[in-house]
C-alpha cells in the first residue's frame, strides 16, 4: 500500500479530474488522500457549470488541519497535482510540497502543470511563471501535453528533435522525468497523419560524476475521433503508479504498457460513445446542430474507467516503444 496526497479538482457527474485519477490509483494498490482545487457541478468540456474554486488560504487550513491529527507523516511517499485554478493556490501548493519534502525528502512529487490545450488556455496565463519557476524545480515527475510543453519552455515541438530540446529545458530546471503524454506533428513529419506521440525523458546521472545523459523514448498510438476529456488525469495517475519503482522495468516498457492502457480506455469509450449516440439518432462524425446535441455528445464520452479496470491492472502491450538517439 502506498500513501499518496492528492490535489486536484472534483467533478461529480464526469469521469475527469478525481474520478478519473482516484479510482487507477486505488486500483493499483495507493491509499488516497484527496484535496480538491475546485467543486465545479461537471467539466467545463460542456460549456456551462457551477461551482466554486479553493484559494491558497484554504488549502493551507486544510494541511495545518490533516497535520494536527497526524494525517500528514513521512509515511506520504507521492503528491500528484492537477488542475489548479489560481494564482494563490498554486503558491500553496508550493509551500506544501516543500513543507512535506521537508519531512520526509524522498516524497515524489508528480506535477500535472493543466495549463490548456490546442492553442487554448483553460487556465490565467499569468500561472506559466510561476509553474516555471517555482514548481516544476520541486518536481520529480512532469506531464504536460505539447501545448503545456510549449509555452513552459518556449518551444514550439514540430519533430523529435524540438521534443529532445525542450525536455532538455525542463530537465535543466530541476524535473529528472518528463513525460509528454501527446504530441502531434505537422503533417508529413515522422508519424502518420491518424497518430500521435507520447515522449518520455529521463535524466541520469553518473554515481559518482556530475556528467547526465537523457533517456529517451517516443511511442505512437492511433488517434480517434472527437475529445475525450480527463485523459490527461488518467494518464498522470497511471504515469505514477508505473514509475513508482525505478527496479520494476525499463523506461520503455513503462511506457508502452501506459500506451496499451489509455488506447485501451478511449478506444471502449469511443465505441461506447458511438452506441450511445445510435440510439438517440445522433451522428458524432458531424458538427452538433445546437448546442443540446453538443452537449449529449460530450456526456456520451465521459471515460469508460470501471470498464476498464482490466486494462489498468493488467496493460496491454498493443505498441513499441523506439529509443530517440542523444542529440
Amino acid at each position: 500500500m502506498h500513501s499518496l496526497l492528492y490535489y486536484f479538482n472534483i467533478f461529480p457527474t464526469s469521469d475527469v479530474g478525481n474520478k478519473a485519477a482516484v479510482f487507477p490509483l486505488q486500483l493499483l494498490g495507493f491509499d488516497v488522500d484527496v484535496i480538491n482545487s475546485v467543486q465545479f457541478s461537471n467539466h467545463t468540456g460542456y460549456g456551462s457549470w457551477e461551482g466554486e474554486v479553493l484559494q491558497g488560504d484554504m488549502l493551507l487550513k486544510l494541511v495545518d488541519g490533516m497535520n494536527e491529527n497526524g494525517l500528514l507523516s513521512d509515511e506520504t511517499g507521492h503528491i500528484l497535482t492537477g488542475y489548479i485554478g489560481s494564482e494563490s493556490f498554486l503558491r500553496a501548493v508550493v509551500t506544501v510540497v516543500r513543507r512535506m519534502k521537508a519531512v520526509n525528502p524522498q516524497v515524489r512529487y508528480v506535477c500535472d502543470p493543466v495549463l490548456g490545450d490546442i492553442g487554448r488556455f483553460y487556465v490565467p496565463q499569468q500561472l506559466v511563471k510561476i509553474y516555471r519557476d517555482e514548481v516544476i524545480p520541486l518536481a520529480n515527475v512532469l506531464t504536460p501535453n505539447q501545448f503545456e510543453v510549449e509555452q513552459l519552455t518556449g518551444v514550439r515541438i514540430e519533430n523529435k528533435a524540438d521534443a529532445q530540446r525542450a525536455c532538455g529545458i525542463l530537465h535543466d530546471l530541476g524535473v529528472p522525468l518528463v513525460l509528454i503524454t501527446s504530441i502531434v506533428f505537422p503533417s508529413n513529419a515522422q508519424q502518420s497523419q491518424d497518430s500521435m506521440g507520447m515522449f518520455a525523458s529521463e535524466r541520469l546521472y553518473g554515481i559518482e560524476t556530475e556528467s547526465h545523459e537523457d533517456d529517451q523514448r517516443i511511442l505512437f498510438i492511433p488517434k480517434l475521433p472527437g475529445q475525450f476529456t480527463g485523459t490527461g488525469d488518467v494518464c498522470a495517475a497511471l504515469w505514477l503508479a508505473l514509475t513508482a519503482n525505478r527496479s520494476t522495468s525499463s523506461l520503455s516498457r513503462k511506457l508502452e504498457q501506459l500506451a496499451g492502457t489509455m488506447n485501451a480506455i478511449v478506444e471502449r469509450t469511443h465505441q461506447a460513445s458511438l452506441a450511445k449516440l445510435h440510439k438517440q439518432g445522433i451522428s458524432s462524425l458531424e458538427e452538433p446542430k445546437d448546442e443540446a446535441t453538443r452537449k449529449k455528445i460530450v456526456l456520451s464520452r465521459e471515460m469508460q474507467l470501471i470498464q476498464s479496470a482490466g486494462d489498468i491492472l493488467n496493460p496491454p502491450l498493443r505498441f513499441q516503444a523506439e529509443r530517440i538517439s542523444i542529440r
